[in-house]
């Protein structure tokens, strides 16, 4: 559709960029940080209250407020046909342990802001208008991450996914039904036309570039792997050097290789270490057990597959030569995404209504998108974020620039309403 088209459906409609803002700041309190930041991890007390506001703010739009079996919310507003699928949006509350204030609640604030937007004005759509806010999309507390929308989607099974464990032995499905959002509907039996995602860019090159809006086609491929070395644990005083079995010492030398395979397979691609368990973590102890996770991503899942593979060797080497025990396993695995030619039409019409600088741009972040691309036409709308920062407290955003996010989300959502099942 034309960008005049999209100025038919819904007429001059826009969001309150101020009350947008406003939400933003006043759930940023809810598990607030003393720098600015905000550490929400999934299925906490924290959580528990920001879905509550969640639910309220949604009722007072009129809509209707429900969570299925893994907690996911949704909030409908009717649309004039009962009978088609809702068009929805999306993302998470959930943080990181040192989070900040907008990666993924600019999703779900933004179309909390679309929802306010066609409520002030009476505007009617044809379809349901949804919005969703994911479970446990960060993976900081329960790994993977996208649990609960990977359920959804069919990509994992619901019991596989309650029975995850954080570091402290809790199950995902204790810490559900502990917040009281173990829901009855069964997760994935639920009709969706289409999906839209408004997110920070969590990257530096929207700002870089001077655009407002990233016209999101794809999400990079990305696998997740847990490695437990195991050496032996002695005292640092009087174990020569020559006859120690430190784990962390061969951690350190993998964690290099991490950084060199994929150094050695750019410019696109990017590999990490986040999390280490270093055990018994005395200052006068040899380290026995080392515990900790690899990350590696790039948008050509042929490439991921060769870096999996030139890392395995590297670390079968490292591991030989220390004489250390090596576990190693491939906990996720999400290959790169394409998002539906159409939604990204919508969007690119939307951003044009406006007048916004705008770019094509793959994310090199997973978001629940990338699973909800599996079972309906889905795209995202990217804005930026200052100097690319993200999963940091200092994380920030301009007002303008999420504002002109949730006008294109509002404006994207208006133009597919016309367009499916037409």
């Amino acid at each position: 559709m034309s960008s005049s088209g999209v100025l038919q459906a819904g007429g001059n409609i826009t969001v309150d960029g101020t009350a947008l803002w406003t939400d933003i700041l006043e759930t940023a309190r809810i598990g607030g940080t003393p720098k600015g930041g905000v550490r929400r991890l999934t299925l906490t007390e924290e959580d528990r209250q920001v879905r509550a506001w969640f639910a309220a703010a949604c009722t007072a739009l009129g809509c209707t407020v429900t969570h299925d079996s893994m907690g996911n919310q949704f909030a409908r507003r009717p649309g004039r046909d009962a009978t088609l699928p809702p068009i929805t949006m999306g993302s998470h509350l959930d943080t990181q342990p040192t989070g900040g204030k907008f990666d993924g609640i600019v999703g779900v604030l933004g179309g909390l802001a679309v929802l306010r937007a066609l409520h002030a004005s009476g505007f009617e759509t044809r379809h349901p208008i949804e919005l969703i806010n994911w479970t446990n999309e960060e993976g900081a507390r329960f790994a993977p991450a996208m649990l609960a929308s990977g359920v959804f989607a069919g990509v994992f099974t619901e019991q596989e996914a309650l029975d995850k464990t954080d570091r402290d032995g809790i199950r995902f499905g204790d810490a559900l039904a502990a917040i009281g959002y173990r829901g009855e509907a069964p997760c994935g039996d639920h009709p969706v036309a289409a999906y839209f995602e408004l997110h920070i860019e969590q990257g530096p090159i929207l700002e870089a570039e001077g655009k407002t809006i990233g016209i999101v086609t794809g999400v990079q491929g990305m696998r997740w792997y847990e490695l437990t070395l195991t050496g032996r644990d002695s005292h640092a005083g009087t174990t020569p050097m020559t006859m120690r079995a430190d784990a962390l010492l061969a951690a350190a030398r993998i964690i290099e290789a991490v950084s060199a395979v994929a150094l050695a397979h750019g410019p696109n691609a990017v590999g990490t270490v986040g999390l280490l368990e270093n055990r018994p973590n005395s200052r006068n102890v040899v380290p026995g057990e080392v515990f900790f996770s690899i990350d590696l991503r790039h948008p050509d899942d042929a490439v991921v597959a060769a870096m999996e593979a030139d890392l395995r060797a590297r670390i079968e080497q490292i591991v030989t030569d220390a004489g250390i025990g090596l576990e190693m396993a491939r906990v996720w695995d999400s290959p790169a995404v394409h998002f539906d030619p159409a939604c990204i039409a919508s969007v690119r019409a939307a951003t044009d209504s406006f007048g916004y600088p705008a770019r094509d741009i793959v994310s090199g972040a997973g978001h629940d998108a990338a699973y909800m691309a599996r079972v309906a036409p889905t795209t995202m709308v990217f804005v930026p974020c200052a100097g690319g920062l993200s999963h940091n407290e200092a994380e920030s955003a301009e007002p303008g620039d999420v504002a002109a996010g949730a006008n294109v989300l509002l404006r994207a959502v208006l133009d597919a309403d016309i367009r499916l099942d037409a």
